[in-house]
């Protein structure tokens, strides 16, 4: 019987404008920007919201309401959190109501969407403690499954969550981490005893990547041909996850393509099939064991053909700004000025540092979608000057 696992990320950064030169020392307010342009954090959220976050609830609901055996799991960064508050309560409540059914489960990450783990331990805990506290404000929620920015992942990271008492951890089934082993089964990290959930990124990527794509030879994707697919995997494996960001329906996918209509039939012809059915990530934990232990030495996530941290990390100028942001770490904590510690959280953000990805092809392609600069030098420059502005912010208190 393979049980499907439907997991969605819902993340939103606070992202820095165009901060200038002439504006260090000036202008401390790095993340939001007036009128229309691409970087206004509230009007993106808004847009996102009408066109993706809405009606998805919406049809989610309907669906939860509609199928007992429908289950779904979701992750929510602190900073997309924020903003919803900010920006857009009534999809907050429409996130709530999913919850509130007892058939979605939350997990557990840093609260800045940060890479926090590779620099500061100390500062990787503080976010997921922070995180936790937010899950519980907003969702009377308790995670009990852990996923860490953009799926990124190793064996350290799993001994670590271990310890911090979560029972499971998400990775991406990367080809060069499973050999010729299958994403469709439950592993163990080496040296943990937690649960290892593998995405299927074959199957995710039709969705979220492919569905539109009327060169692929699967095109047109329906229900009943992704349900035949999920179908016959029974007998070689147990769980099928399926990992992707929630912008996938209405964002990413327009609904012109009718990924609702896919999305609101699937379940349907899913279950038509007797030996199938939908699992939230512990319920899968507690059905089924492992089958083996994965030693995963290195990291790894979902992002670009190679599956690493290139992402976030392949050229110089991304490794350099995380490099001094982190740095910081000492001089920001010991001022123990909330707004100033804020800023610093969340300049942590991940994806500031995916936009200053120079890579070419296709990754440079996606990076490209998903940037709201010009290019990844404007995004370089506009956060090098931010972080400049900061670090002076940061003496001045300091030497006080």
């Amino acid at each position: 019987m393979p049980s499907t696992c439907f997991y969605f990320q819902v993340h939103q950064p606070f992202r820095v404008k165009k901060y200038q030169y002439f504006d260090i020392g000036e202008d401390h307010n790095y993340f939001n920007e007036k009128g229309e342009n691409n970087l206004n954090n509230e009007r993106i959220m808004k847009k996102v919201a009408r066109k993706s976050y809405l009606p998805t609830n919406k049809l989610l609901l309907k669906l939860l309401k509609k199928y007992p055996e429908f289950k779904i799991t979701f992750s929510f960064s602190g900073v997309a959190l924020e903003q919803m508050e900010l920006y857009s309560p009534e999809t907050l409540k429409s996130f709530q109501k999913l919850v509130d059914t007892g058939k979605v489960e939350v997990l557990a990450e840093t609260y800045y969407h940060s890479l926090a783990f590779l620099y500061s331990k100390e500062e990787f805990e503080k976010q997921v403690k922070l995180h936790e506290e937010k899950i519980k404000e907003l969702f009377d929620y308790e995670p009990k499954i852990f996923r860490c920015t953009e799926l990124f992942y190793s064996n350290e990271l799993a001994q670590k969550v271990d310890q911090m008492g979560y029972d499971g951890i998400l990775a991406e089934g990367a080809d060069k981490v499973l050999g010729w082993r299958s994403p469709n089964f439950l592993y163990r990290p080496l040296g943990s005893d937690i649960d290892l959930f593998l995405k299927n990124y074959k199957l995710s990527d039709d969705i979220a990547f492919r569905f539109s794509a009327k060169h692929w030879k699967e095109h047109p994707l329906t229900a009943p041909k992704f349900a035949q697919w999920v179908s016959a995997i029974n007998g070689a494996g147990e769980v099928i996850n399926l990992f992707m960001d929630y912008e996938t329906f209405g964002e990413h996918q327009w609904k012109s393509t009718g990924i609702f209509d896919f999305l609101e039939a699937l379940p349907a012809e899913i279950l038509k099939h007797p030996d199938n059915d939908f699992l939230t990530l512990s319920e899968a934990s507690d059905r089924y064991s492992s089958v083996a232990e994965l030693d995963v030495p290195y990291f790894t996530s979902w992002a670009d053909k190679e599956r690493d941290l290139s992402a976030w990390m392949g050229n110089p100028m991304q490794r350099d700004l995380l490099s001094k942001v982190y740095d910081l770490e000492e001089d920001v904590l010991k001022t123990d000025d909330e707004e100033l510690i804020e800023k610093w959280r969340r300049l942590q953000t991940s994806d500031h540092f995916y936009y200053i990805s120079t890579k070419g092809l296709e990754d440079g392609t996606v990076h490209n979608y998903f940037s709201p600069y010009e290019s990844p030098y404007e995004a370089f420059i506009s956060y090098a000057n931010a972080l400049n502005d900061f670090q002076l912010e940061v003496k001045k208190i300091t030497k006080k």
